[in-house]
């Protein structure tokens, strides 16, 4: 080897072998391909995601078609035209359930919660002791004051009396020989025959033996009211209980369960509370001796039970829950108010004479105030602000702002805003409306919608863009029919 030092040439450099060069070739080749893969699977992937917001809006379009929400005139291939979703001018029916403003009589109403009580509760208890003998009512039955409910044994009794009797005539006996013995001393004192010593004496004995019989007889009432105690008779009249107490016991005056319990129920009461900001209008009418008709409805507001009249209030507010006791008499004569039954209460306290009404339901009440929703000719609605008067309980009375005539919607105001258009349709309509679409025909769209990403996958980058295309985002393929 030669020294460049010593000005001998340097050799020129050895070539590059060829497998270096192959290899930057390939890594080349292997970039780009993962290029065109990414950008392949990007394109694959933004098509089948504007082919599934395609089809998801056709689906809508077609749901809103077949529930009559306003779908309009179909385009090609089941595209929405002017009035459907996704169209120009396109705007949705809201089905709702309208009413009618009328003008009328209408009575104001005061709304209670009450409980039905007997007029008379009465534990019928037995006044002697002695064996039960007899049981002579039905349970539940209905009885009349005087009637006979059981009895006692009456042998006792009736002993006691006849000693009281046998006591009594043989007092009677001796008061009738005083007697007789002190008119013959007054005839012998007359004549001088006797002193007045013994006339004294003798009337003093008459009077002794007057208050013996007096003793006497009280004693013989007594045992007859005892032997008359035991016959237990009914005191009020009225629906008598179960029974508490079989024949054959012995029973006790110290007995607290009685024989039964008889609740008076012909004619009935009820107690009720009303705010205390009612009690003026009520008073008033009362104090001006006026009959305030009451009417009793079950606890679902469903069923009217009775018809009775107001008795009178509480003699204080319940500073608690800020209301006052009312009471009301029912005949009941049919028996459908029950004690200690719950029920609502409505007092009829004034009638209003032609007053503009609407039903409680179509109230909505926000930041302005309350409003309700009128439905004019073209179908829109407009909120109109309204000042209410008194109500019965499902209809109040309209101070200001409606008139006679005038639509007000009841039912579906929950998305309603100024100026949209609605649908009239009665109640059943309503639910229909709001049914969603059937489950069958949801899976069949899901089900295309899947077939389509399936085939995709199998045909690859081609198949995925003719599916896109099926769905109406290629070009040069033919739309599939629905």
């Amino acid at each position: 080897m030669s020294n460049p030092q010593q000005g001998q040439p340097t050799p020129p450099n050895p070539p590059a072998p060829r497998g270096g060069n192959d290899r930057s070739h390939r890594r080349t080749w292997i970039v780009a391909a993962i290029v065109i893969v990414l950008a392949g699977a990007g394109w694959y992937w933004h098509g089948h995601r504007k082919a599934a917001r395609e089809a998801s809006a056709a689906s809508a379009g077609a749901a809103s078609s077949a529930a009559g929400m306003g779908a309009g005139r179909r385009g090609p291939g089941g595209a929405s035209g002017a009035g459907g979703p996704g169209g120009p001018g396109a705007q949705q029916r809201s089905p709702v359930v309208v009413n009618t403003v009328t003008r009328r009589n209408m009575d104001v109403v005061l709304n209670g919660l009450g409980n039905v009580t007997p007029v008379a509760n009465v534990t019928v208890r037995v006044q002697v002791s002695g064996p039960l003998l007899k049981v002579l009512f039905k349970e539940g039955q209905m009885v009349k004051a005087g009637d006979v409910l059981a009895e006692i044994d009456p042998r006792p009794f009736q002993a006691t009396l006849d000693q009281a009797v046998g006591q009594l005539a043989r007092d009677q006996a001796l008061l009738q020989n005083a007697r007789l013995d002190q008119k013959r001393y007054k005839t012998l004192l007359a004549q001088d025959s006797i002193s007045s010593q013994q006339v004294d004496t003798q009337d003093a004995l008459v009077r002794q033996y007057e208050g013996t019989v007096k003793t006497d007889q009280g004693n013989v009432d007594n045992a007859r009211l005892q032997l008359g105690y035991t016959r237990i008779v009914a005191p009020v009249s009225g629906r008598i209980g179960l029974r508490q107490v079989d024949p054959g016991n012995i029973v006790n005056t110290t007995d607290t369960n009685g024989i039964a319990l008889i609740t008076q129920i012909q004619p009935i009461a009820v107690l009720y509370t009303i705010p205390e900001d009612n009690l003026p209008s009520v008073l008033k009418k009362l104090n001006a001796g006026e009959k305030l008709p009451v009417q009793a409805w079950d606890r679902q507001m469903r069923n009217q039970i009775g018809d009775g009249t107001l008795l009178t209030t509480d003699n204080q507010i319940d500073t608690t829950t800020g209301t006052v006791k009312l009471k009301a008499i029912f005949p009941n004569t049919d028996g459908l108010l029950f004690p200690n039954q719950f029920v609502n209460v409505r007092t009829r306290i004034d009638t209003l004479e032609n007053a503009v009404v609407m039903p409680i339901a179509a109230i909505q009440r926000g930041q302005q105030g309350t409003f309700v929703y009128v439905v004019g000719d073209d179908s829109k609605v407009k909120v109109q602000v309204v000042t209410l008067g008194p109500g019965d309980g499902s209809h109040t009375a309209v101070l200001k702002g409606l008139e006679p005539g005038q639509r007000v919607v009841v039912d579906g105001a929950d998305r309603l805003k100024e100026g949209m258009t609605v649908e009239a349709v009665d109640p059943a309509a309503r639910a229909a409306a709001l049914t969603p679409a059937s489950s069958p025909r949801g899976r069949g769209r899901r089900g295309g919608a899947s077939g389509a990403h399936a085939a995709s996958g199998a045909h690859g980058a081609g198949a995925s863009a003719a599916a896109a295309a099926g769905a109406g985002a290629g070009a040069g393929q033919q739309r599939p029919q629905q």
